[in-house]
């Protein structure tokens, strides 16, 4: 199993990203994207089960970040609009092979069961 991300980079405030995370050898059950930025936490971004019957958002990024999956061809994208200085960060895309019982739980890091290498996406005032 391996996960790819890509199309991080430089923008400035007010511009967008989009990120892919390519998957390969098998699919799962949860896709989803996490960041984390200089001295802090990796903390949950967004999240689609495989279905997209379930779909979650970390609240400062709603209305903002759109994410998606391609099933045929087995990616998930991060749409980053409007976006702000403090979104910078290293973003990861995270997958788990089954489902979560609660909402809460596609927040923990610990539950997911493979990372990609992560990707820079820096956001200048």
């Amino acid at each position: 199993v391996q996960l790819q991300a890509s199309g991080g980079g430089l923008v400035q405030a007010g511009g967008s990203l989009r990120l892919s995370c390519a998957a390969s050898g098998r699919t799962f059950s949860i896709y989803s994207w996490f960041r984390q930025a200089p001295g802090k936490e990796r903390e949950f971004v967004a999240a689609l089960s495989w279905n997209g019957g379930s779909l979650y958002y970390l609240d400062s990024v709603k209305g903002r970040f759109t994410i998606s999956r391609d099933n045929a061809e087995n990616t998930v994208a991060l749409q980053m609009n409007s976006l702000l200085p403090e979104d910078t960060a290293v973003y990861y895309c995270a997958t788990r092979t089954t489902t979560l019982a609660s909402r809460r739980a596609y927040n923990s890091a610990p539950n997911y069961e493979y990372w990609g290498q992560g990707t820079l996406v820096t956001v200048s005032s």
